[in-house]
This record gives structure tokens, C-alpha cells and sequence, in this order.
């Protein structure tokens, strides 16, 4: 059988003979669950944020692609004639599902956010807002600003394109900050349980070199030690895991209104995700302590 194989097997089955080798209680087991379970905790959030963040990304580029803004800025006797050109422009234009243009309520409930409720909308040379909403592949933003300018010259289109882009690569950019957060914590695990692994290694030198001298090989000792920080690893992941995703359900649920703040969570088959916590822990506390172990016990004369 494989080494790799057999330490497999020997992990899942166990060794009674073996596991004695290696203390059960001691600071280095406090360490590696404890150290497991917080690494395991913050993955959690880490792996929410990854996918909050790619949620976000796709229902901002979405939303923002299916939507544009036509402002008109005309005197106040052709301002109802300008919107009206255009108006009639968009209906004959491809790719436009529909067009409206904003009442003096909806546009005072978009300003009310910057300049407060009393804001007098009627006294003020407001531009008036045309909404557009795409369909299929959206129109030519190229097109449309051309026969805006011939027919209604005061109109501007807005595609928020401008908006949509800086929005999306900042939602991109924070998933790779969670993609690389979770590979910070692995990383720092493995850190964590080797420290750990070489301190039980060091303290246990005396009984390892007695083990040898009856004829115990590197194998069977090895063994023990990773068996054992593996499945500290494993239980101290799989409560951390437990502790995060309780601290991820107790989360506001997601709201439009709130955007990212109330959508940091997992929905539907994602909470599958969290379950791969405490195996990718235990496999990396499997190699970083069999790695420890064999370099240890190499210079170990």
C-alpha cells in the first residue's frame, strides 16, 4: 500500500497503541482546536463575503444594463415639447421596451435623500427625467444620442455605464479580498498546527527516542501525531464552522433598501459551502503535522 494510502487508512481506522504516543490534553491540544475553530469562524465570513459580493455584482450590472436616464434642460415653455420629441424618439427606437417620464412626485422623492422633504420641485428649473427601460441587446447609446441632438436639444442620455462600472469592479474586488482572505486563513492555520505539532514533538522527544529503541519505526510515530492534530483540527473547524454560520443566520436578511449591508449571508445551495470547512481543515492540519513530523523526527538523533 501507498504511504500516502496508508496514512489514509490509518487516520480513518485509528491505532489504540499509536494514539498513546501523543498526550490528549496539554496547551498544544487547546492550540489546535482553538486555533481550528476561530480560523473556521472567520472563513465563514470570509466565504459570505465572496459570495455577497458576487451576488451584488451580478444584480448591480444587471439592473443597472436594463435601465437609462434621458435629462432635458429646456426653458419652461419647451420643456413639455422636448420631452414629448422625445418621448416619440424612443418609440421609434430599437431595443427601447419602454419610456416615461417622472412626475413631479417621483422626482422629488429622488432629490428628497440630498435636499430634505420641503424641497420646492415646481419653483425650481428641475431637468425633466425621461426613464428608459431596454429589452434584448438595449439600443445604441451611439444612435440615440445622435437623433436626440437633431430633434431635442436639450436632452442628455445617461446609460449609466459611467455608474455600472465602478460599482461592479468594486463588488468584484472585494470577492477576490474574501477569495484571498480564505487563503490567508488556511495558510495561517497550517502555520498554527505545524508550531503546534513541533512544540508536542519537542516536548515528547524523551519517550520518541525510547519508542525507538524498542523498535517503534518514524512511520508508527508519525502516524500517531497526525492522526491525533488531524482530528483536533476537525473538531475545533467543525464548532467554528457551527458558531459562524449561527452568527451568519442571526444577520439582518437582505433588503433592496440595504444593499450590501443587509445582503452578507448564504441563500440556497450555497450554505453547502460552510460543510466544506472542517474537511479542508483537518486536510490541511493532515499535512502540515505529517510534514512536521517527518522533518522532526529526521533531525531527532
Amino acid at each position: 500500500m501507498r504511504p500516502d494510502l496508508k496514512a489514509l487508512t490509518d487516520l480513518i481506522v485509528g491505532d489504540t497503541q499509536a494514539d498513546r504516543v501523543v498526550p490528549p490534553t496539554g496547551f498544544t491540544a487547546s492550540l489546535t482546536v482553538f486555533a481550528a475553530g476561530a480560523m473556521a469562524f472567520l472563513a465563514v465570513f470570509a466565504l459570505a463575503l465572496s459570495l455577497a459580493t458576487g451576488r451584488l455584482a451580478d444584480r448591480w450590472g444587471e439592473e443597472l444594463a436594463k435601465s437609462s436616464t434621458i435629462r432635458i434642460s429646456a426653458p419652461e415653455g419647451q420643456l413639455a415639447a422636448q420631452t414629448a420629441a422625445a418621448l416619440r424618439v424612443l418609440e421609434t427606437t430599437e431595443g427601447v421596451a419602454s419610456a416615461r417620464a417622472l412626475d413631479p412626485e417621483e422626482q422629488q422623492a429622488l432629490l428628497e435623500p440630498w435636499f430634505g422633504p420641503d424641497l420646492p420641485v415646481d419653483a425650481l428649473p428641475i431637468p425633466q427625467l425621461i426613464e428608459v427601460i431596454e429589452e434584448g441587446g438595449g439600443f445604441d447609446p451611439q444612435g440615440l444620442r445622435l437623433r436626440l441632438a437633431a430633434e431635442v436639444p436639450g436632452a442628455v442620455l445617461d446609460d449609466h455605464t459611467r455608474w455600472r462600472r465602478p460599482l461592479v469592479e468594486a463588488a468584484s474586488r472585494l470577492r477576490l479580498l474574501g477569495w484571498m482572505s480564505l487563503i490567508l486563513i488556511g495558510a495561517t492555520t497550517a502555520v498554527m498546527i505545524t508550531l503546534a505539532a513541533n512544540a508536542a514533538l519537542t516536548a515528547n522527544g524523551q519517550v520518541i527516542r525510547v519508542l525507538r529503541l524498542v523498535g517503534a519505526r518514524d512511520a508508527f510515530i508519525a502516524r500517531a501525531f497526525v492522526r491525533r492534530f488531524t482530528l483536533r483540527a476537525l473538531t475545533g473547524a467543525a464548532g467554528g464552522m457551527v458558531l459562524g454560520a449561527i452568527a451568519i443566520l442571526l444577520l439582518p436578511s437582505e433588503q433592496v433598501a440595504g444593499g450590501f449591508l443587509t445582503g452578507l449571508g448564504f441563500q440556497g445551495w450555497h450554505w453547502i459551502w460552510p460543510l466544506t470547512i472542517p474537511p479542508l481543515a483537518a486536510g490541511v492540519a493532515f499535512w502540515a503535522t505529517r510534514m512536521a513530523a517527518w522533518k522532526m523526527l529526521k533531525d531527532l538523533p
